[in-house]
């Protein structure tokens, strides 16, 4: 099978877990009407909890958490795959783990994946984020086995990270998924160039379902959620408002566009370089 329909629900994600799958199981229900044979969820869809004692205590461990036994439990009476974008997941000791869940149509988990790059960062909005304070950063890159090939897992902040998506298209990834909870300042300056970035390069299709609109405590996330293809084209784009997008897509496009361009088998080894000189500073000045 190298045909299929793909969807990204868009959310504005509440802080109460139980709020959430109610809002948002309906859109997956949506998406599965629509065709859709993979379905695929934004970032934090299970809670947006911006003040870390909350998430703390609002979080759940993986073989007790509703959220997922909820979606699990979805994808098995759809007969879908299920792309779980990611849900907090409660460590030993004082972290969460950022983490995305491929779910099969039986409701089985296929594959698991914890967030590797920390939003640690200002981007002059007003707020401050330090991912790392609550989440435990992943260490493994994953590739997911798929009936259309294999799948790539990221989560959001990866984008930035051109490294981790040439290793997962160089192991085979036709598609790679990017779940997010993009902020607004974020998402509209380096968003789409981004998502087409990392499609482009890899001759990948890159779905990336996203958070949109105001959440708890005032953040505000950019939605725009994607369906990019190999060479580059946006097949979808969800604009601002909660939603469901589709588009039909074809992995021998994959091949097509790695065929035109196939930089990923030219790699060459070379040298770091050194460090430069202080240029010498002319007489008189």
């Amino acid at each position: 099978m190298s045909k299929l329909t793909v969807a990204c629900v868009q959310t504005n994600s509440k802080r109460d877990p139980a709020d959430n799958v109610a809002e948002i199981s309906p859109m997956i229900r949506e998406a599965s009407a629509r065709g859709a044979d993979f379905i695929t969820t934004p970032e934090i869809v299970g809670m947006f909890e911006p003040k870390r004692s909350l998430a703390l205590e609002k979080a759940e461990l993986e073989d007790s958490h509703t959220v997922l036994a909820a979606f699990r439990a979805l994808a098995d009476e759809l007969s879908c795959w299920l792309l779980i974008g990611s849900i907090s997941i409660k460590l030993d000791g004082d972290k969460l783990s950022n983490r995305s869940f491929l779910v099969g149509p039986d409701g089985a988990i296929v594959a698991r994946y914890s967030k590797i790059h920390m939003f640690d960062v200002q981007v002059g909005d007003g707020a401050t984020y330090r991912e790392s304070h609550t989440y435990e950063p992943g260490t493994e890159a994953v590739l997911a086995a798929t009936p259309w090939g294999p799948l790539g897992m990221t989560i959001c902040y990866d984008i930035r990270f051109p490294a981790l998506y040439r290793t997962l298209a160089q192991a085979g990834a036709g598609m790679i998924t990017a779940p997010a909870a993009f902020t607004k300042v974020t998402g509209q300056a380096h968003w789409h160039v981004l998502q087409r970035a990392r499609a482009i390069e890899n001759g990948a299709f890159i779905i990336s379902a996203a958070q949109t609109g105001t959440h708890a405590e005032g953040r505000r996330t950019y939605g725009h959620s994607v369906i990019v293809a190999p060479w580059g084209e946006v097949l979808a784009d969800a604009g601002e408002a909660p939603g469901v997008i589709t588009a039909e897509i074809d992995l021998a496009d994959v091949a097509k566009a790695r065929g035109k361009v196939p930089s990923l088998s030219h790699d060459r080894v070379f040298a770091a370089p050194r460090a430069a000189e202080a240029a010498p500073v002319a007489a008189g000045e």
